[in-house]
């Protein structure tokens, strides 16, 4: 096991991961390989392309943006969102960017940065090409890099490690399916998250595992409060009102109802929260993407909220649960909705929520295990078809509603044995070649689905 819970939850802005994070991370790390190698001083113009997904909705997804503000040497977990449209603004108004490392340099938006519609690089359809050129036009520097999903960047061909990535590490209980992962916990008489936090601690400090858990968990709660308060318009064409505020009124207002479903109202409305932050560029947790960054959220919140006894262990325990299962996606299918639509993005956090949440209510791994599957199953060939190349419509809906799905996928699983007849490896499988026989036109690209059938108001 080479990927961290921490990989899976990482910090980041809307409304992408995969085209708005990532892109920053590359567009950073090009920028940051320029200066180490002393290259800098002679770059007089810098060349971007975007291909495929990444193209066709880049504009939509903030990917110029993230790209502008990554070669300056921002980074997603620590720009300053209220601070970078201005000086946004200022870049495209002169014309001219500062490197990381103080290089003022020429950048004129339709002349340098290039959105390839219908091209895709071969590797991945979210390819990006930084190319840095000398005051005569010769190439100084060219690299290739691909957004994966979840923030994950890699250089050059897919088998490439990812940016910034440390060798692989020995974990204690290292496991690639589901069914290893149950066999670890067994053979240790333990938990899933037992098994992810022995993991963790092998190359962490058990304090720096918790904290850094918590703090994820903190700016979870910090987006659903700054969702619920945002009254307004999302930015973009479409003119999508924000609906959390008066729901989360509405809810308040009638407390005392003796509604008895309202509960899921509750969980929809964290959803929604967090996806309407994430649509305006608000600062999120991916989980483990940005498209579907509010599902685990709303079931955290559902645990934090409604769950007798519920506590920071809980929470704890319910990440790094959640993680686990993530990891199962991310090695062995796709979490990117440009690689195997919305089913890799929905369908993994529903999984990964539901898995979660059935741990911190006394589930078995078994039981975790069919919670994640139950999850996932329904979420399979789910296409990913944003209208108007905005991560809005369905996707904000599409988390409320997996939110709930991940509460009675996790109900179903608890008043079972556990025993069932398709395996979570098995769904998994079916995802990945369901999304390899799935046009492209349905995998983020704005030119299938809703995104052609229904009218741009």
């Amino acid at each position: 096991m080479t990927v961290s819970v921490f990989d899976m939850f990482s910090v980041g802005i809307g409304p992408s991961s995969s085209h708005t994070v990532g892109p920053m991370r590359a567009a950073g790390r090009f920028a940051a390989e320029l200066l180490a190698d002393g290259l800098a001083p002679r770059v007089a113009r810098l060349r971007v392309a975007l291909f495929g997904s990444l193209g066709a909705t880049g504009r939509g997804h903030g990917s110029d943006r993230a790209v502008l503000l990554g070669l300056t040497g921002e980074e997603p977990e620590s720009v300053d969102i209220d601070a970078a449209v201005e000086r946004l603004d200022d870049m495209r108004r002169r014309e001219r960017i500062t490197l990381s490392g103080g290089y003022e340099i020429a950048f004129v938006e339709r002349r340098d940065l290039l959105l390839y519609r219908r091209r895709t690089l071969p590797e991945h359809p979210n390819g990006m090409r930084f190319t840095a050129l000398d005051a005569s036009g010769a190439a100084l520097r060219e690299r290739t890099y691909y957004s994966i999903g979840g923030g994950f960047v890699i250089e050059g061909s897919p088998d490439a490690r990812r940016l910034g990535e440390a060798p692989a590490t020995q974990v204690r209980y290292p496991f690639g399916t589901a069914a290893e992962l149950l066999s670890r916990a067994d053979e240790i008489d333990g938990s899933v998250s037992d098994v992810v936090w022995a993991n963790e601690c092998g190359s962490r400090p058990e304090a720096d595992v918790r904290t850094g858990l918590l703090t994820r968990w903190r700016v979870m709660r910090e987006c659903v409060r700054a969702g619920c308060r945002a009254d307004g318009v999302l930015p973009g064409g479409l003119k999508v009102p924000r609906r959390a505020p008066r729901l989360y009124r509405d809810l308040l207002a009638s407390a005392s109802s003796r509604d008895t479903l309202q509960v899921m109202d509750w969980v929809a409305l964290f959803a929604l929260a967090v996806n309407e932050q994430n649509a305006a560029g608000g600062r999120v947790v991916t989980a483990p993407t940005n498209g579907a960054a509010g599902i685990v959220p709303a079931v955290l919140h559902y645990y934090w909220r409604f769950v007798p006894g519920a506590n920071e262990d809980g929470v704890v325990r319910f990440l790094l649960t959640a993680g686990g299962i993530g990891m199962l996606f991310k090695q062995n299918a796709s979490i990117s909705g440009a690689d195997v639509g919305c089913q890799g993005e929905v369908g993994s956090a529903c999984s990964m929520a539901a898995a979660g949440l059935t741990e911190v209510l006394g589930g078995t791994p078994a039981q975790v295990e069919y919670a994640a599957e139950i999850a996932l199953e329904h979420n399979l060939g789910l296409t990913c078809d944003p209208i108007g190349g905005l991560v809005q419509i369905p996707c904000i809906e599409r988390n409320a509603v997996a939110a709930n799905k991940a509460v009675t996928a996790s109900r179903l699983a608890l008043r079972s044995s556990g025993t069932h007849y398709v395996s979570l490896d098995e769904a998994i499988a079916t995802m990945r070649e369901t999304g390899a026989d799935m046009k492209t036109k349905y995998k983020e690209t704005s030119r299938g689905g809703l995104a052609v059938n229904v009218a741009e108001c």
